[in-house]
């Protein structure tokens, strides 16, 4: 979060903060000066993933393919010049953030339904503006990168802390982010992502020796600094009547500067006059109005010592243990090789999700482009819970009697206050012999355990019976159609056109470049496609939880969305099977997509039917989705899911008739359709 407003004082009030460098240069003066260590600039990633999404559309789901190439092209920029990069990505939310994080949701959630409201009176993308990230891009970030061969890290606690540290520990020519805090940290320069020309790779270093001597203070009165002017634990609503104490005293108040200016320059006044020592900061503590925690500022300039450090302001006895990690002793886990795998995994950006379960039963979620007026689809976090509490208990042991720890779910959706977390019950998935242990399932080798870690991934999604004619699929098709089955019987309102646009997608998406995917336009845009296609991303999150939890049946490259979807090729897609195009025209007019599409809609179709859904055509032509209703909250979903099979929607499927046999297939034909019938790669 940094510290409000500091950012752009250093722009307005310290231009010579602000050198502009070329990192080239950089890079080549360090490797004169340390021969033995490569130039290297840690990467806080969390503070780039907007500016690194350039593709012009972005409402649609995300156009995956041409993010790739776009992150290629930044790296090799790198590469080129022999720089090495290391990616930090936030890990975890720390509580001390919670608060911060729901006032953010709830404003995502202001700037979507606006978006959306500007996609039904305009049926086209708004400008950039308005712009909002795609869902999941963050996490699709790290795995992408990493695929890329770029060393990425996923942090146990907060991320600009770890970014500074490891600048400081590896001697590297600085941070690349846009982040105020690294003003802060004793640590190597700190460059701005935000003013980076990557062609050229100039961008501006940002000087802690020239705001100091504009501030008057020392860099060791920074921590102290940013804490009173407040930061992630100390908040800016205690502080009010320092502030005013501060500007009321002090002489360097200018009128032409706003008020948050002038606070800085009279609190870095205050500070000034002060002696750096424990004794002061206790005196601080005293003064300001921190009800019963006077430790507040006392633990956010400790939260700024990095490994090895230490201040005036902090006794010297007092051992900073900032690094520590997540003790075991109080994680729900309680196996140490298994807890220890999955914390070498969790930081090596192999897993997903699975080391927060272990360590302290807490996952969160933010914001989807989800439309919460659409009456017909509920929010993604509640399609998919069912197969979360199903991973739940296989990564959770039950204790006696069955029982399992609850898990705690920070999950944005229609409905859900975020006032607190909400306690969700895991459900033992069913799995023939039994749900596997994690040491079976994590660490055993051979054939059997193979299998087992494939149909326990398929019962997370209700589909146990289905592996044989599963694996005889491209292991991405698999994947996306194993996710398009639970989808179709979770949501009742989903059609036999949307199965068409989705499989359409995937087969049409194989072939195509990112160069073409850049290429197609579309005439307009589909409110309920953007929130289908939301939808389908955040599934995939949930197959890649699945996959971690199980063992890795899959391999996670398969699982991932520019594998398996493109926006706007779904938009198109969307709108020709609503529109009723013929076949050959949905497939582009290539015959060898035609017994493919044929054979996985019957397949998709007969999961369906066997669990009691039929899936009904409902095309909905050119009539955009409006939605003038404010959608109903549905309290079903807030229920614990039975373990076995039961729609969400279950009530509202009865009665329903078969209308399109044709459409459903022919189960004889499925056990002899191997991969050979999917067009090659």
């Amino acid at each position: 979060m940094g510290v409000r407003g500091l950012q752009g004082f250093v722009a307005r009030v310290c231009p010579d903060a602000c050198k502009t460098v070329d990192l080239r240069e950089m890079a080549e003066k360090h490797r004169i000066d340390h021969p033995d260590s490569p130039p290297v600039i840690v990467v806080d990633a969390m503070s780039c993933v907007r500016r690194w999404y350039t593709p012009e559309s972005w409402v649609c789901g995300g156009q995956w393919r041409e993010y790739l190439a776009i992150l290629e092209d930044f790296i090799n920029a790198f590469i080129a010049a022999g720089i090495k990069l290391v990616f930090y990505f936030d890990g975890v939310v720390e509580e001390k953030k919670r608060e911060e994080w729901i006032k953010r949701r709830m404003k995502n959630t202001e700037e979507i339904a606006t978006l959306f409201r500007f996609i039904k009176t305009h049926r086209k993308q708004p400008g950039r503006e308005m712009f909002v990230l795609p869902s999941a891009l963050p996490t699709f970030t790290r795995f992408a990168l990493k695929s890329l061969g770029q060393k990425t890290v996923c942090t146990l606690q907060e991320a600009d802390f770890e970014v500074a540290a490891y600048g400081l520990q590896h001697n590297c020519i600085g941070i690349l982010g846009q982040d105020s805090d690294y003003l802060i940290y004793n640590t190597c320069p700190y460059f701005s992502i935000e003013n980076l020309h990557l062609d050229r790779l100039v961008t501006v270093m940002y000087s802690r020796e020239v705001l100091c001597h504009v501030l008057g203070i020392s860099s060791t009165h920074l921590p102290l600094f940013a804490c009173l002017l407040g930061n992630d634990v100390v908040p800016e609503s205690l502080l009010e009547g320092f502030w005013h104490k501060c500007l009321t005293t002090s002489p360097h108040r200018n009128n032409s500067y706003n008020r948050r200016t002038n606070i800085l320059l009279s609190v870095a006044n205050y500070i000034s006059k002060i002696p750096c020592s424990y004794n002061s900061l206790k005196h601080l503590e005293e003064m300001l109005p921190l009800g019963s925690d006077k430790s507040l500022l006392y633990r956010g300039v400790n939260s700024y010592l990095l490994p090895g450090q230490q201040s005036p302001w902090i006794p010297p006895n007092v051992i900073n243990c900032q690094m520590s990690s997540l003790q075991q002793q109080s994680a729900l886990c309680q196996d140490k090789e298994i807890f220890q795998l999955a914390k070498e995994q969790h930081i090596q950006s192999e897993n997903y999700s699975i080391f927060n379960i272990l360590s302290n039963g807490e996952i969160e979620c933010s914001n989807s482009l989800e439309d919460d007026y659409d009456t017909e689809i509920p929010g993604q976090a509640l399609i998919y819970r069912p197969a979360r509490q199903h991973i739940y208990s296989i990564l959770l042991e039950s204790g006696k009697g069955g029982a399992y720890p609850l898990v705690k779910e920070w999950f944005v959706y229609f409905g859900n206050p975020l006032k607190q977390p909400e306690l969700i019950q895991p459900v033992r998935p069913s799995v023939t012999g039994g749900t596997p242990n994690l040491k079976t399932l994590w660490l055993a080798k051979g054939p059997d355990v193979e299998k087992q870690r494939y149909s326990t991934f398929l019962a997370c999604f209700y589909l146990q019976d289905e592996m044989e004619e599963l694996q005889a699929l491209e292991a991405p098709v698999a994947g996306f159609c194993c996710l398009l089955a639970y989808l179709m019987m979770q949501v009742s309102s989903l059609s036999l056109e949307d199965l068409n646009a989705f499989l359409a997608l995937i087969l049409c998406l194989k072939g195509k470049s990112a160069a073409q995917l850049t290429g197609l336009q579309l005439a307009q845009v589909d409110s309920r496609a953007v929130h289908l296609g939301a939808v389908l991303i955040r599934g995939l999150t949930t197959l890649l939880m699945a996959n971690s939890a199980c063992g890795f049946p899959f391999k996670m490259d398969d699982l991932m969305p520019w594998a398996v979807f493109d926006g706007k090729l779904f938009q198109e897609k969307y709108q020709q099977s609503h529109r009723g195009c013929s076949l050959e025209e949905l497939l582009e007019g290539n015959e060898s997509l035609y017994t493919p599409f044929q054979n996985l809609k019957s397949l998709i179709c007969k999961f369906c039917m066997a669990r009691n859904r039929t899936i009904e055509s409902r095309p909905r032509g050119n009539g955009f989705n409006t939605g003038r209703e404010q959608r109903d909250f549905n309290p079903r979903f807030q229920q614990p899911h039975r373990s076995h099979f039961v729609s969400p929607y279950h009530n509202q499927m009865r009665g329903f008739t078969q209308r399109h046999p044709q459409s459903q297939g022919r189960g004889s034909g499925h056990p002899y359709w191997r991969r050979y019938h999917l067009p090659p790669r």
